[in-house]
């Protein structure tokens, strides 16, 4: 089980690093309305996940009690999925677009804490990737799948949220100088690019092996 978890964790910590809309979207956020606004998206954004991790725990554990051979076909699709996502991100550019503090951003209604809170719910529930990603993400780290997986699924989820909660958070609170940074340094978005790859790829793997 901490094997799993560890493995789990670091997986979820790379993904969370590695620039996309969400991650984007909260250094967005905290640039222009301050890093409290940031934490309120990304408190939205990982609370969408309960919803997301429950019906991936009752609906998944459901299968896995009808058919073993059906589970590991999920699995496998799970893979062929990841390893699209791995091709997708290798063929785009890596570059990340931000803004400099110097920038004029338009801002006319700056939006409330509860606000951003609720477009991040919505950000997450509406995103119907979101579901997939955990149904290709989440069976490859179970323990012992004949053992009560609704619950190895709410503690990998509880796990997901958590780690991203510190990273989103952290991006938040460090929005100023991640923004500077990522200007100043463009080839990051390389290194974050391929270390997506190598991830979505060794999960694929990770998922296939008996």
């Amino acid at each position: 089980m901490l094997e799993n978890l560890i493995s789990f964790s670091i997986a979820t910590l790379a993904l969370a690093i590695s620039p996309g809309p969400d991650n984007i979207y909260v250094l967005t956020q905290s640039i222009i309305n301050g890093s409290k606004s940031g934490i309120a998206t990304t408190a939205g954004l990982v609370s969408g996940c309960i919803v997301h991790t429950t019906l991936l725990a009752f609906g998944i554990s459901a299968i896995i009690t009808a058919s073993e051979t059906l589970f590991y076909g999920i699995k496998v699709l799970g893979a062929c999925y990841l390893l699209y996502l791995a091709y997708k991100t290798f063929k785009s550019d890596g570059n990340i677009s931000v803004k400099s503090e110097g920038d004029k951003i338009e801002n006319p209604t700056k939006k409330t804490y509860w606000q951003l809170f609720r477009v991040g719910v919505v950000m997450n529930l509406v995103n119907p990737k979101v579901m997939i990603f955990f149904l290709a993400f989440f069976p490859a780290f179970l323990w012992n799948a004949s053992e009560n997986t609704v619950s190895q699924f709410y503690i990998l989820g509880i796990t997901f949220i958590i780690v991203s909660f510190f990273v989103f958070t952290t991006i938040a609170l460090l929005a100023g100088s991640i923004s500077n940074y990522l200007l100043q340094h463009k080839s990051v978005g390389i290194w974050l690019k391929w270390l997506q790859i190598v991830v979505f790829v060794g999960i694929a793997v990770f998922i296939l092996i008996p």
